[in-house]
């Protein structure tokens, strides 16, 4: 009696999700913090400033990432560590973006 696998989309599609929200947070960090276009844009609630637009469109990058992700994937045995190593590079290329001295180069501050 074999045991078929347990399929390993869905929790690929989370894994990839977070990577994708993390960076999306992080480079809407520095679009708003760049432009004050985009920052002006990124406003969507005045008291928090653009900080209010780059979360609320992370969470939409991480959801809407999350839902394809897992449609696409459901059922599925997906490799984990390669969704797991990518998700993983993403959000440390996030964390990079958001440390303030690379931020600060990266913006010629």
């Amino acid at each position: 009696m074999t045991q078929e696998p347990i399929p390993s989309g869905g929790a690929a599609a989370a894994i990839l999700a977070a990577g994708l929200g993390c960076f999306a947070l992080a480079a809407l960090a520095v679009a708003g913090d760049a432009s004050k276009a985009i920052a002006h844009l990124l406003t969507f609630y005045v008291p928090t400033g653009p900080l209010s637009g780059v979360t609320t469109l992370a969470i939409v990058v991480w959801l809407a990432a999350w839902l394809l992700g897992h449609r696409l994937w459901r059922g599925q045995n997906v490799a984990t560590r390669r969704t797991a190593l990518v998700s993983l590079v993403l959000v440390m290329l996030g964390f990079v973006l958001t440390f303030p001295p690379f931020e600060d180069l990266l913006l010629g501050k």
